[in-house]
């Protein structure tokens, strides 16, 4: 199909996918003639995207026209909705328009179910931060992609140290596949978790140590080891978002172990753990600990978040946060 719509928040998959049809599509000699990008939030650079998808290619290969920010499946405005109706009927087959944007298409819109009715669609959504099954599943769909093999507990184990963060799974994977011995190209032996921690674990290991911290009540300690953090250029809000992914976790074991259920396959798939065996070490990190107060670590965590936000120094958010967090723990004191 000539039109192509590419679609979702996680950015680097959409934009190596995006690559790779454009190396399929485009030949090299040709492609400073046949390859344009555009911004769609310009609407005279959307009208001119619309003109060139119907200019045929010039040479070898195909032309291909890429529209970032798309206004096509957004708000867009009747006179451009307009050109779009007259254009798509004649975009010739050696040309490809790739409509790309961060937003989830408006069905609601003529425009968008116009283009479903031509378009290839393809989606490239992250999962949610606290989606710990499909955080891996992510990582090992990403793998594949590059031609990588992951060790059984290397997948979760980048998915602990990454999250959401798909520019940054890009180049882990890149410097695992090197020392895997693929030289970037996925013809190495197997990614092991061993290879995980020596080449990332060291924020791995801090970023949950300051949930463990918290959860012992030792306030001090966090905020040393998000300091640490904060010094090697960790952006706050993603020590926030592994934090909040950590303490759910906890909750949700938690509140199905008050609830009566014992199967750890289950506990594990309700709370979006990949691998069960994690619920034993959970099960004693959370000992003796009551939903009211990992409820409480959460909001002081969103009160720190929106502190960020809103912004203040994120040391200064941390310390506010973590040192309310521990006085709000019923029944103790903070302990250094």
């Amino acid at each position: 199909m000539p039109i192509h719509l590419y679609w979702g928040d996680d950015e680097a998959a959409r934009q190596r996918a995006l690559a790779d049809r454009i190396e399929a599509l485009v030949d090299p000699t040709w492609a400073s003639i046949n390859l344009s990008r555009l911004d769609g939030a310009d609407s005279l650079q959307a009208a001119r995207a619309l003109e060139e998808a119907r200019t045929p290619p010039f040479g070898a290969g195909a032309r291909v026209v890429v529209v970032q920010r798309s206004p096509f499946c957004q708000a867009c405005p009747a006179e451009l909705a307009a050109q779009l109706e007259a254009s798509v009927a004649l975009i010739p087959d050696d040309c490809h328009l790739f409509l790309v944007s961060d937003g989830k298409p408006d069905a609601r819109l003529r425009t968008t179910k116009r283009l479903r009715t031509l378009a290839e669609e393809q989606s490239f959504t992250l999962p949610p931060i606290w989606d710990g099954a499909g955080q891996i599943e992510r990582v090992e769909s990403a793998a594949r992609a590059r031609g990588l093999t992951l060790a059984p507990a290397a997948a979760e184990a980048l998915a602990e140290a990454i999250g959401s963060d798909g520019m940054r799974l890009a180049s882990e994977l890149e410097k695992l596949a090197l020392h895997a011995g693929g030289g970037g190209g996925g013809s190495g032996g197997p990614i092991t978790a061993e290879a995980v921690a020596a080449l990332i674990g060291g924020q791995v290991t801090s970023s949950l140590a300051v949930g463990d911290a918290l959860l012992a009540q030792r306030p001090a300690e966090a905020i040393a080891l998000v300091e640490a953090l904060l010094e090697v250029g960790e952006p706050a809000l993603r020590i926030v978002a592994a934090l909040a992914s950590q303490i759910r976790g906890w909750l949700w074991v938690c509140l199905l172990e008050r609830s009566g259920e014992q199967d750890v396959a289950v506990i594990a798939k309700a709370a979006g753990i990949g691998n069960p065996k994690r619920i034993y070490v959970m099960r004693k990190q959370i000992r003796g600990r009551s939903p009211e107060q990992l409820l409480a670590l959460l909001r002081r965590l969103l009160d720190v978040e929106a502190a960020l936000k809103r912004g203040a120094d994120p040391g200064d958010a941390f310390r506010d946060g973590f040192l309310l967090a521990a006085l709000a723990q019923p029944g103790s004191a903070p302990r250094r």
